[in-house]
């Protein structure tokens, strides 16, 4: 059996191996709290273990922490991290400043699930970079821990308030290690993030809605719905052929039931299906349902041949679906300057030769 990574552990695996070395049980404890709240990213900043308990525990368990390559900071106070991670592959995380708005006071962090994605979404960015693996439970968490830990340089305060798994890749798709990363983000001695103030999106694998509702019925759902019309959702996710429209919203139905908690359904709204009739297909799909559309006009991508529509026709949408009884909102912009909006991550620089950031 190999090494371990401790930001993939829970404090029961973590005693399981202490007692397995002959090291006293709260000594697990201590270090999960080094690791997950304080963000330590070597065994050499642990500093109440000896270093003869170091030695041993180093046979069995390491700390990756991965490389920040660059940071972006856009106009609206949305911060983009570039990660390079142990194996020499990148990922991009976003965090969201919302605590100009009083009434919505948090930090949300947009996290990666995998390298790459292998759903191809027609308008995504993430897709057309293609798919190289999926990312342990220890490197989804380590987005959060060291994101925290280089914020908190400037702010010993700072803290992550919600986390949202929406970033590069499907994270139905790698289902474990991101239901294992939403357990260990929650754990009161670590970052103690709420379950209801972590949300999974999904393009659609019906099996692991149904399966997430009866797993961890308090963390949110949100659905890249994007048409009401599956000849349309073919072609933008590609997904939807194997699971129609017909089976996604039976799923959905199933989760709101077991769970008694409305889905989010995003749609992205570009030049050519934000129209009257598209709006009205929309209300009638999902009309009677527990449902919150999330209008989000598309973002710039290069290759993607899609454009923005007029704000006149994103706010004709919203009405129609407002008239029939259906909660809609219009997503608020972040880090479109940047790159750093719905559809736009990838996991390069436009130019390859690049220094990492000093992240001590």
């Amino acid at each position: 059996m190999g090494k371990i990574d401790c930001r993939a552990c829970l404090v029961e695996e973590l005693t399981d191996i202490c007692l397995k070395n002959n090291i006293k049980k709260f000594r697990a404890k201590q270090i999960f709290g080094w690791v997950q709240q304080k963000g330590s990213q070597n065994w050499e900043e642990i500093r109440n273990i000896s270093k003869e308990d170091k030695e041993i525990l180093k046979q069995s368990l390491y700390i990756q922490a991965a490389g920040l390559v660059r940071e972006q900071r856009s106009k609206d106070g949305t911060r983009k991290f570039l990660f390079s991670l142990a194996d020499g592959e990148r990922i991009e995380t976003v965090l969201m400043d919302y605590e100009k708005d009083v009434s919505r006071d948090r930090q949300t962090l947009c996290v990666s699930t995998q390298v790459g994605c292998p759903v191809g979404c027609s308008f995504c960015a993430t897709g057309m970079e293609g798919y190289k693996r999926n990312l342990s439970a220890g490197e989804i968490t380590g987005q959060v821990l060291d994101v925290m830990r280089y914020l908190q340089k400037e702010d010993e305060s700072f803290k992550i308030t919600n986390v949202v798994f929406m970033g590069m890749g499907e994270p139905f798709l790698n289902y474990d290690a991101v239901l294992k990363a939403v357990t260990i983000l929650n754990c009161e001695d670590g970052q103690n993030i709420g379950m209801r103030r972590m949300t999974i999106s999904t393009s659609g694998v019906v099996p692991r809605i149904i399966q997430l509702a009866k797993d961890n019925p308090q963390v949110g759902l949100a659905i890249s719905l994007h048409s009401a019309k599956d000849e349309i959702r073919d072609i933008l996710i590609p997904m939807n052929k194997r699971y129609p429209l017909a089976k996604l919203l039976a799923a959905c139905n199933a989760y709101s039931a077991l769970t008694k908690r409305r889905v989010t359904f995003e749609v992205v709204l570009n030049s050519a299906n934000a129209e009257r009739s598209e709006a009205q297909e929309l209300a009638k799909l999902l009309g009677g349902m527990m449902a919150h559309v999330n209008l989000i006009p598309v973002n710039p991508v290069a290759g993607s041949g899609v454009s923005r529509p007029p704000k006149g026709k994103i706010q004709m949408f919203k009405n129609i679906l407002e008239e029939a009884k259906i909660q809609v909102s219009i997503r608020e912009e972040k880090g479109l300057d940047i790159d750093a909006a719905c559809g736009q991550l990838r996991q390069r620089l436009e130019s390859e030769e690049y220094e990492s950031v000093d992240q001590s």
